[in-house]
């Protein structure tokens, strides 16, 4: 078992439109764009990062714009949904606010009784806004228009989707040392056992559904928190020999990844906190200007042009 895991770094996602997708998580959810580069395995398509002021892991919304995704189809074998957390008292706020800007919205139960606010983009990711305490993420303001009182400080938590659940909980316990939080119906919660309260993970058994099919609206991964290379490193000899094959360590400029799937076939990331998002701009113009990593940059020219027919 580790206890190397922090929580959840971020959640990756399929879009189609930038210009939607930016109206939406900056307009209508009030994230900031920390971050705009492309798609590091395909340079010729963006990479929209978003969350607090200055990005902090935790906080992390990220997307894969492209015209040319087919839709995906929802099933098993997936991130099913992203929560994200806002205060005490903030509920009624963002149901008035979603309704207001034409989203609609459906309100559940989940663990503990504890409601939340479920939606889905222009894309149909599957969304929803929960009252958590999040204080260990430390989030920053964003800067948007949204009271910072009601504002989302980062992600509570995220579901996901298999077909039988007994292997995925064993690793979530056994592996990556997550505590077990109780059950509602066919979906069990666990919490990091290190940071409570924290984010969560509520795994969704369901026999019966197919696999998902990637494509705009479906999430890719959901990558979570390490500290550094060696925490990273410590993760990746103790899962060895309980999931499918751990890529090698790929730089991702802002952090380091590697990639897996769990047992019931989710893609999990691990990556590290830092280095972090200022270390190529300032905080006051975080996410303005187009980002390459330093392998693209004699591409820039081409990469713009293809960027632009892809708007």
């Amino acid at each position: 078992m580790t206890n190397e895991i922090l929580g959840i770094h971020h959640v990756t996602a399929l879009c189609s439109s930038p210009a939607e997708n930016l109206n939406f998580y900056r307009n209508v959810l009030g994230l900031r764009l920390v971050k705009k580069t492309v798609n590091f395995d395909n340079p010729l398509g963006y990479h929209f990062y978003y969350g607090d002021r200055t990005g902090k892991p935790g906080t992390l919304m990220t997307f894969f714009p492209s015209p040319h995704w087919k839709k995906g189809i929802p099933g098993s074998r997936e991130v099913a949904r992203t929560d994200f957390a806002v205060p005490a008292g903030s509920l009624g706020f963002w149901s008035d606010r979603l309704k207001q800007l034409g989203v609609a919205i459906t309100r559940v139960d989940g663990l503990n009784g504890q409601p939340r606010v479920e939606f889905t983009d222009h894309d149909h990711t599957r969304l929803s806004i929960v009252e958590d305490n999040l204080s260990e993420v430390n989030a920053e303001p964003s800067m948007s228009t949204v009271p910072q009182k009601h504002a989302i400080t980062g992600i509570a938590s995220v579901a996901i989707r298999v077909n039988q659940a007994q292997d995925t909980v064993r690793f979530l316990t056994d592996s990556f040392g997550f505590k077990s939080l109780g059950q509602v119906g066919n979906s069990a919660w666990f919490g990091v056992s290190a940071h409570v309260p924290g984010q969560k993970i509520e795994v969704i058994e369901d026999a019966a559904v197919a696999a998902a099919t990637l494509g705009n609206g479906s999430v890719h991964h959901v990558a979570w928190r390490v500290a550094d290379d060696a925490s990273q490193a410590r993760v990746v000899d103790a899962i060895r020999g309980h999931v499918f094959s751990v890529t090698e360590m790929r730089d991702r400029n802002y952090f380091r990844s590697v990639y897996f799937r769990e047992p019931g076939h989710v893609i999990f990331e691990v990556a590290t906190d830092a280095p972090g998002f200022l270390i190529d701009e300032d905080e006051a113009t975080l996410g303005e200007a187009l980002k390459l990593p330093k392998q693209f940059e004699p591409r820039r020219a081409e990469i713009e042009s293809a960027l632009s027919e892809n708007e």
